[in-house]
C-alpha cells in the first residue's frame, strides 16, 4: 500500500488531536444557561492538620466572603491528602466545587521514591476531583493549576476517559469539557491535554476487542490518527513482508487467518542530516498463545497485546502536536498469534533477518520473534542513533514489579539516566533490570542453533532482553517490559486511571524521555 501524507493547518491540527477546548478562565466569567459547571480547587495540609488553601483557591474563598473556607474546617479529615468533598449550591456560577486534598505544600523530588511528589499529589487531586464533578452530572469543568498546570492537566483528562465504543449512543456516557481556572500557564495547561489525550489513544486501541482491531483494522487506525497531523505512515502487506525475508514475522504470522501488516512511520521535526530514533513496538493483536495455549480465562486480556504499538503511535503523534524538533522512524510489525495446523511448532528453526537460527522452543514467546526481525529491518533502512522498543514481553516483569513501574533494560548509562528522569517527571516509573552476559549465555549456548527464544534457567524478562539484545547492532537502545503496567488497571493506586479499563502506559514517558532528547538543555536540567 502507498504511504500516505497529509497536512492541515495548525488550527485544523489542534482541533483535531484536542478536541475538549482548553481555556484560561476567571471565576467572574459569565454565566452559561444551563450548562452545568463544575470546580476544581485545591487545598494543603498544614500545621495541627489545619488546611492551607492554594492561591485560587484563596481567592475563590475571598469571592464568596469566606464561606468555603468555614465548610472546609466542618469537613475536617475529610479533605485529607487522596480525598476529595464536593460542595453545592455555594455559588451561582458553578454548580458543585469540589475541594482536593494535595497533602503538604512543597513537595518535589523523592529519591527514594524515585517520582516527584508534588506532580503527582496534584494528577491525584485533579483526577479524583474531576471524576467526583463526573459522577453529579457537570458537563463542564474548570481546573486551578495547584502549581503544575501541566499535570493538572494530565490527572483530569485522564481521569475522565471511557472505554463505551461498543455500548448503544444513547447509553454513552457525557464526558465533562475541561478548561484552566484562574491561572496564566493556558500553554502548560494545553500541553498537558495533549498527553493525556495520546494516553487515551493508546487506551482506545489497547481496550478495543481483537475481532474489531486486527493487524489490518490497527493499521488503518494508524494512517487516522498520525496522517492528518502531517506525519508519513507506510503500509506494507503480507508480500512486501516475504520479500523482505521477514521470517521469524511470519512464522507467528502463518497461525492466523489475519493477514500481517508492518507500519512503517517517519516523522520528520529535524533537519534531514540528523540522524533518527527508532522506535519498534510489539503489535500482537490478540495472543492465544499459539500452541502453547494461554489460560483460557485470563486470555481475553491478550486483546492488549499490542499495547506496545499502541503507545508508540501516541507517541509520535503528541511529537508531532507538540512540534518537537526530533525526527523519529517506527516499525511496528503487527499479526495474531493463534493456534492452528499452520501455526509454528515446539522445536521449529527459523532464520532471522541477520542470518541467526532462531529455535522456537515456547510459541508464546512470539513478541521477541517479531520484534527481532523488526530491529534488524529498521536499523539496515534508517541507520538510527538510538533504538527504542515497547513490548508487553514477559510475565516475569510483572511477577517482579507488578503495575508499580515498567521494566527497562538497556546498553548505556547516559540513556538510562534520561529514562529514569522522565519516569520522575510524569509519575509513570521505571526501573533498570540488569542486561548482563549471565543472561545472554543461557539463550545462546546451544549446540543446534544461534538462539532460543525461551533459553533455559529462570528470569523470564531478562532473557527476553538478552535474545532482543542478539538483534541490535553498535546502537544506543531502550528496551520497555510492559506486561506489568499496559493491561488492565487492576487497583486504585492511580485515581486517574479506570479501574478495569486498559492504562495505556507508558505513553507519558515516552512522549517525556522525546522531549528530553530532542531539546537536550532543557532537559539536562537536575531534578529538584
Amino acid at each position: 500500500m502507498a504511504s500516505i501524507i497529509t497536512t492541515l493547518s495548525k488550527s485544523k491540527l489542534i482541533s483535531k488531536i484536542l478536541p475538549r477546548a482548553c481555556a484560561v478562565r476567571k471565576f467572574c466569567s459569565e454565566d452559561c444557561g444551563e450548562e452545568k459547571k463544575g470546580l476544581i480547587l485545591g487545598i494543603y495540609e498544614g500545621e495541627n492538620e489545619e488546611a492551607i488553601f492554594t492561591k485560587s483557591a484563596a481567592k475563590f474563598n475571598d469571592h464568596l466572603g469566606g464561606k468555603l473556607g468555614d465548610l472546609v474546617k466542618k469537613a475536617g479529615a475529610d479533605i485529607q491528602k487522596g480525598k476529595a468533598k464536593i460542595f453545592n449550591n455555594i455559588d451561582k456560577e458553578f454548580w458543585s466545587v469540589v475541594v482536593v486534598g494535595l497533602g503538604r505544600e512543597k513537595l518535589g523530588y523523592n529519591e527514594m521514591e524515585a517520582i516527584d511528589e508534588g506532580m503527582e499529589s496534584v494528577r491525584h487531586g485533579s483526577g479524583l476531583g474531576a471524576q467526583a464533578l463526573k459522577r453529579e452530572g457537570v458537563t463542564r469543568i474548570l481546573v486551578e493549576g495547584m502549581g503544575y498546570p501541566e499535570q493538572a492537566a494530565e490527572g483530569s483528562a485522564l481521569a475522565l476517559w471511557r472505554y463505551q465504543e461498543n455500548k448503544m449512543r444513547q447509553h454513552w456516557k457525557i464526558i465533562p469539557t475541561l478548561e484552566l481556572f484562574d491561572d496564566c500557564e493556558a500553554e502548560a495547561f494545553q500541553r498537558g491535554l495533549f498527553k493525556a489525550e495520546s494516553q487515551n489513544l493508546a487506551r482506545r486501541l489497547s481496550d478495543t476487542p481483537a475481532n474489531q482491531m486486527t493487524p489490518l483494522h490497527f493499521a488503518q487506525e494508524t494512517v487516522n490518527e498520525l496522517c492528518p497531523c502531517g506525519i508519513k505512515v507506510m503500509v506494507h502487506d503480507k508480500d512486501w513482508i516475504e520479500s523482505k525475508k521477514m521470517n521469524a514475522f511470519l512464522a507467528v504470522a502463518r497461525g492466523s487467518c489475519e493477514p500481517p501488516v508492518v507500519v512503517e512511520i517517519s516523522y520528520c521535526g529535524a533537519p534531514a542530516d540528523q540522524k533518527p530514533i527508532l522506535m519498534v513496538g510489539k503489535g500482537i493483536t490478540f495472543d492465544s498463545g499459539g500452541l502453547c495455549l494461554k489460560r483460557c480465562e485470563t486470555m481475553s486480556v491478550y486483546r492488549a497485546d499490542m499495547t506496545g504499538a499502541a503507545a508508540i503511535i501516541a507517541a509520535i503523534r503528541a511529537a508531532s502536536a507538540l512540534s518537537l524538533p526530533i525526527n523519529i522512524e517506527a516499525v511496528i510489525p503487527l499479526c495474531e498469534n493463534m493456534p492452528s495446523g499452520m501455526a509454528v511448532k515446539p522445536g521449529d528453526v527459523v532464520m532471522g533477518l541477520n542470518g541467526k537460527s532462531i529455535m522456537v522452543t515456547d510459541t508464546d514467546n512470539e513478541g521477541r520473534l517479531i520484534l527481532a526481525d523488526a530491529f534488524v529491518y529498521g536499523q539496515a533502512t534508517h541507520r538510527p542513533r538510538l533504538i527504542i522498543d515497547v513490548a508487553s514481553l514477559t510475565p516475569g516483569v510483572r511477577a517482579a514489579l507488578g503495575s508499580a513501574a515498567s521494566g527497562v533494560y538497556t546498553n548505556s548509562q547516559v540513556m538510562w539516566s534520561q529514562v529514569r528522569k522522565a519516569g520522575v517527571i510524569t509519575g509513570d516509573r521505571v526501573w533498570r533490570l540488569p542486561l548482563w552476559k549471565f543472561f545472554t549465555r543461557k539463550v545462546t549456548d546451544f549446540r543446534s542453533h544461534d538462539v532460543n527464544n525461551k533459553g533455559w534457567g529462570h528470569g523470564s524478562s531478562p532473557l527476553g532482553a538478552a535474545f532482543l539484545n542478539e538483534f541490535i547492532e553498535c546502537v544506543d537502545w531502550i528496551h520497555f517490559d510492559t506486561t506489568g503496567v499496559g493491561f488492565l488497571s487492576e487497583h486504585k493506586i492511580y485515581p486517574y486511571l479506570t479501574q478495569g479499563r486498559m492504562t495505556g502506559r507508558p505513553t507519558r514517558t515516552l512522549i517525556q524521555l522525546l522531549y528530553q532528547l530532542s531539546c537536550p538543555a532543557e532537559g539536562a536540567r537536575e531534578i529538584k
